[in-house]
């Protein structure tokens, strides 16, 4: 039984706090502890209060061992699961909602005298060498190795909660770096890595970096990405790390698209430095950028608006070379919602305000050529207000949306559904009115109609007890330089803003000087150079048997990269290594007859080959035999003629499999309609296809049929429907097993 339990958010059924008597937190049939983490955790727990047992606050480097420690005590000393959790209590960073009541004004407060009243955000050192992790068998969404260069950020921008819970900055050392990465791709098999910051290109060691990095790893195909980027600090040295053979994509967030709202939010960006930004990039081999901008930001108007498009425009028009085709910009307009420990958090826009704006932009966006733009749906934003900025009735809410069916709310295809789960919610709940001050903008702090004296401000909020390290007193002060569309400048390379961060409890900004550049040694160049071929019969068995074609491809590249094999590279824009898979196995399908073949720049031993790869491969991809083949033979791949299955089928019906048979077999007929992936439709006589056929065992079939890769091909399921068209019922296909691809001789 699990004693902890650590969950994202979206990932918890919801329950109460578990029974606070209950000898060994993890008997029979009691909850585990569970707890959560991360920065909507740490910058509002309380709508989430009722499903967890504690949440981890900050960094949690040295927090989770910490309350690791404790929980093995406890259970040493056989501790309640209150006892437990009041030991919990006591490490700095974990926030126990139990020992907490919420007052009528939405504030929260201890019910005991023994847990601290304040529960302080936690900091730690970054530590890249922790970034080398699992390497997953299938394609995820950041399918890369990511390493972190700079921790926190202070560039102060009022609307980003990100810049406020993670300060002070601090830099890693750039040979701390370089070794991270070297060591990890080497380890993981990975051809990208990426630099992590909130603001890589404040890193000023990032060009020294990068380039040495480059350099180590220029023969092994190797490409760097970076997150969204700061455009004033974006130059040519940044860019040759980026470039090479296969050039990752570039992301700027300009947020405003005028120079007074920039000023407003403090993204201290001038138009000068943005169109040197974009225009260097341009001329670095770039056609395509991303942009982001925000709408509904504090003192906003249709100008800001229409400015965006007019930004936009205008870089189109300054970005221009010859025989190059025009730049285009992809650009994602975001809704601006307030965020706790924010300058902007006491602030809201209307959703009807944000319909507007998103129309009118999208009006003006339509004028230009080589923009695609992509808008967030207001509905979202609407419930990431409601909810971010929620308190402790929230979780009501949270529960019968859930019940209701709302989840992956995100996704356009569930969009509706989990919108319509929300309001339905919200309309059974006694919160239906804090839900319309959201939709109609709670407070605006430019609306001179307002009240905009420190009564509103003053108010408690439901995150004034977590100690994130920012002085509300600061915030509010910061609030009101935005008025002025005052620039406050950012504190790692400028004089103290005094946020009230710097302190023996959160640390001090800790920043690098630039190290010197290296000289550039050259872009990587394959080695196309064959010197041998060797062909590899292996299996697909297990749990592989769930893992695609082009997941295998990943798998056997990342793992001779990781067996240092010296494979061949194809030549052109992407180089890839010269790993050629006979054909296809259908998803879901087992097999013991595979074969690849590998051509390699040096010679090496068969035996060697086979334990060097299988080293790095799976258990459920066993190899069998290693071959070495002329390099002027045809491949597998154009040698493959037949391949030999065993079909195992359901029990469903008393049949005469013998005489099904022979049935089929004794037909010169058995036509099929397909569609090509064109759209095409012709008939196929499968049986012209067919070889062998014959009943193993009961409800075992075995067959030889075409596989060749110009299409000619007998699968599985159309044997299952040749069977179908002889015996006059439906049959069920539980499990396909390829016994051996057959080669022309």
């Amino acid at each position: 039984c699990r004693d902890v339990a650590v969950l994202r958010l979206g990932d918890t059924e919801t329950r109460g706090h578990g029974d606070a008597g209950t000898r060994g937190c993890g008997e029979k049939g009691k909850y585990p502890l569970i707890f959560a983490g991360g920065q909507t955790a740490t910058s509002n727990p309380e709508p989430y209060a009722d499903f967890f047992d504690f949440f981890a606050l900050g960094d949690g480097e040295e927090l989770l061992a910490e309350i690791g420690l404790v929980i093995e005590e406890g259970k040493a000393a056989n501790l309640t699961r209150e006892e437990l959790l009041l030991d919990l209590a006591q490490v700095p960073g974990v926030y126990v909602p139990r020992f907490y009541d919420m007052a009528p004004d939405g504030s929260v407060h201890p019910n005991r005298s023994d847990v601290p009243e304040k529960i302080i955000r936690r900091v730690a050192t970054p530590m890249p060498a922790y970034s080398i992790g699992l390497v997953p068998y299938v394609e995820t969404v950041h399918d890369r190795m990511s390493i972190e260069i700079r921790r926190g950020c202070t560039r102060g921008c009022r609307f980003c909660q990100p810049g406020m819970l993670t300060r002070p900055a601090r830099d890693v050392e750039p040979e701390a770096v370089i070794e991270a990465v070297e060591q990890g791709m080497r380890a993981s098999g990975y051809n990208e890595f990426s630099l992590l910051s909130l603001s890589c290109s404040d890193y000023l060691s990032l060009p020294a970096v990068g380039m040495e990095i480059k350099n180590r790893l220029k023969n092994d195909n190797i490409s760097l990405s970076l997150p969204s980027q700061r455009v004033d600090r974006f130059d040519e040295n940044i860019a040759n790390i980026l470039g090479g053979t296969r050039q990752s994509g570039l992301t700027f967030a300009p947020e405003a698209g005028t120079q007074r709202l920039r000023d407003i939010v403090n993204k201290g960006l001038t138009n000068e430095e943005l169109l040197r930004g974009v225009k260097t990039a341009y001329e670095q081999g770039w056609e395509k950028i991303k942009l982001y901008f925000m709408i509904g930001l504090p003192g906003e108007t249709d100008v800001d608006v229409i400015g965006i498009a007019e930004t936009i425009g205008w870089l189109k028009q300054e970005c221009r070379l010859p025989k190059r085709k025009p730049i285009e910009f992809n650009v994602t307009i975001s809704n601006f919602t307030p965020k706790p420990h924010t300058p902007f958090q006491w602030h809201s826009v209307a959703t009807s305000e944000f319909t507007r704006k998103q129309k009118l932009l999208k009006q003006e966006l339509r004028q230009l050529r080589g923009v695609k733009a992509n808008f967030t749906d207001v509905r979202i934003s609407a419930m990431e207000d409601f909810i971010g900025r929620g308190d402790r009735r929230i979780a009501s809410v949270i529960r019968r949306a859930w019940e209701l069916g709302a989840g992956m709310d995100s996704w356009f295809d569930s969009l509706d559904k989990a919108f319509a789960a929300w309001e339905q919610a919200i309309a059974q709940s006694d919160l239906t009115w804090k839900y319309r001050r959201v939709e109609n903008g709670e407070w605006n702090v430019f609306d001179d109609t307002q009240n905009t004296d420190d009564s509103y401000l003053d108010s408690p909020l439901p995150w004034d007890h977590i100690d994130s390290g920012i002085d509300k007193k600061w915030l509010k002060d910061d609030l009101k330089l935005a008025l002025e569309a005052a620039v406050v400048p950012d504190c790692s390379f400028e004089g103290c803003s005094h946020c009230g961060v710097c302190s023996t409890d959160f640390g001090h900004n800790v920043v690098i000087p630039p190290a010197p550049i290296p000289t550039f040694t050259g872009h990587f160049t394959p080695n196309r150079e064959r010197q041998q071929r060797l062909r590899m019969r292996f299996g697909k068995q297990g749990d592989m048997r769930l893992v695609s074609h082009l997941d295998l491809l990943r798998l056997f590249d990342r793992a001779v990269r990781r067996a240092a094999i010296p494979v061949s590279f194809t030549g052109g824009f992407h180089p890839s290594p010269r790993i050629m898979v006979a054909n296809a196995l259908p998803l879901g399908a087992t097999s013991s007859g595979e074969i690849v073949d590998f051509e390699l720049t040096e010679s090496m031993d068969e035996s060697s080959f086979q334990a060097r790869l299988a080293a790095q491969l799976p258990e459920d991809i066993p190899i069998y035999e290693v071959d070495e083949i002329e390099l002027k033979a045809p491949s597998a791949t154009q040698s493959l003629v037949k391949a030999e299955y065993v079909l195992d089928l359901a029990d469903d019906n008393e049949i005469d499999w013998e005489k099904s048979i022979q049935a089929v077999l004794a037909s010169s007929e058995i036509w099929q309609e397909q569609t090509s992936k064109s759209g095409k439709i012709k008939q196929v006589n499968l049986r012209d296809r067919l070889f062998e056929l014959e009943s193993t065992e009961a409800q075992k079939i075995r067959y030889i049929g075409s596989c060749r890769n110009d299409g000619t091909m007998l699968r599985p399921e159309q044997i299952i429907y040749m069977l179908e068209q002889v015996i006059g019922q439906q049959l069920h296909l539980l499990h396909s097993h390829r016994n051996r691809l057959i080669l022309e001789d």
